[in-house]
């Protein structure tokens, strides 16, 4: 790991961001006291990636899913019918 000073960091942002995502983490410190610690995130691994849908088939909907609490919204809200 290396030391790098913030003017110089902020001249070669880019090149260092490039070597920190490779695993090269870093340090960057304002007048010689070190501030910040650079390092890559962990990316998950293809087996823990979220998607949409992942817990299908584990629950089911009730078909009247959209009419539930309706009387009780109702008695709240009247109706305008």
């Amino acid at each position: 790991m290396f030391t790098i000073n913030i003017h110089e960091a902020k001249t070669h942002l880019s090149r260092l961001i490039e070597k920190a995502s490779k695993g090269e983490s870093f340090i960057i410190a304002k007048s010689g006291k070190p501030m910040v610690k650079v390092v890559a995130l962990e990316t998950p691994a293809a087996n823990e990636i979220r998607r949409v849908g992942f817990m299908a088939g584990q629950f089911t909907v009730p078909d009247d899913f959209d009419r539930m609490g309706s009387e009780a919204i109702e008695k709240l809200f009247g109706s305008d019918s």
